[in-house]
């Protein structure tokens, strides 16, 4: 990758390194870019989804059932541990997706009590669309590097996702 002169991390550090003269600053060098490429990967997941007339929260659900065996069903447990949000936050969510035609709810036939959610056709072009979209704008973020970079990138972050 080509060298590039300093950028609004590198003014931070400068900025933190004289306030804090006997503090090693050394982990923002990694950190506040890492958080401002998050930023900048919200802002483009966003803008991907609206493509397809989603919200981020709504891609996440439908992502999980798409990506399930079919027939896309899943347990509200399962797409709680999936997304990673709250029960009280999934059944208002689940309740709009329906709402929306993108999910149905049905009786577990394995489990009387209990519910699967099936993605539906609609939803399933609306996530999918939403997909190739978000794919086809970060490959134009990750245009400034080279596959060897890419790939070098994608085996150093690994360790810090845990």
């Amino acid at each position: 990758m080509e060298e590039q002169g300093p950028d609004e991390v590198d003014v931070l550090i400068d900025a933190w390194a004289r306030r804090l003269p006997d503090v090693d600053v050394t982990p923002l060098e990694v950190m506040s870019r890492l958080r401002r490429v998050s930023i900048r990967l919200g802002r483009i997941r966003a803008g991907a989804f609206a493509t397809a007339g989603l919200a981020s929260w709504e891609f996440d659900v439908l992502a999980a059932l798409r990506r399930a065996d079919e027939p896309h069903e899943l347990s509200p447990a399962q797409l709680i541990q999936r997304t990673m949000i709250g029960s009280a936050a999934m059944t208002n969510r689940l309740t709009h997706l329906v709402d929306r035609g993108y999910v149905e709810r049905q009786a577990n036939p394995r489990d009387g009590r209990g519910v699967l959610v099936r993605i539906t056709e609609e939803g399933i072009v609306r996530v999918d669309a939403a997909m190739t979209e978000l794919i086809r704008r970060e490959a134009r973020a990750l245009a400034v590097l080279k596959d060897d970079e890419i790939d070098a990138l994608a085996r150093m972050l690994r360790p810090l996702m845990g």
